[in-house]
């Protein structure tokens, strides 16, 4: 399951994308958008700018923006820094875990084929993919 963490991290990089080209988008206007705390939009924030996603100024004019282009940005990649590992079972989640029953489960090739299923779905999404119709000035 998505956590808030990780559904308010994607609305925040949609709202960052609507608004590309404006210069800095200040966290304040972002929670009042987003309808967000802001408070809470801080530690995600941190998040995104410690992942390199997000570029923050400080001051006067300062705020946030994306580091790239919204289409160079997919949703997995997002998920996966707010959420950590998107795989459903700990043997898929760390290459490093000694299953014990690894040679006779009989779920996991399930879980592995899940496990492909989401992780090709949210790296086959760009964040440009969720702006809709929305189109930025520098895509006009």
């Amino acid at each position: 399951m998505i956590s808030t963490k990780g559904r308010y991290a994607l609305r925040v990089m949609i709202d960052l994308a609507q608004h590309e080209g404006k210069g800095n988008i200040p966290l304040k206007t972002i929670a009042e958008r987003q309808d967000i705390s802001k408070k809470y939009l801080e530690i995600i924030i941190k998040e995104l700018v410690k992942g390199g996603l997000v570029t923050g100024v400080s001051g006067k004019g300062g705020g946030y923006r994306l580091s790239r282009r919204p289409d160079e940005y997919t949703v997995g990649e997002i998920l996966e820094l707010m959420e950590g590992t998107l795989a459903p079972v700990a043997c898929l989640a760390d290459k490093d875990y000694d299953c014990p029953r690894a040679g006779i489960c009989l779920t996991l090739p399930m879980w592995k084929e899940y496990h492909q299923m989401v992780h090709d779905y949210f790296y086959g999404k760009n964040l440009s993919d969720l702006l809709g119709e929305w189109e930025p000035a520098y895509y006009i």
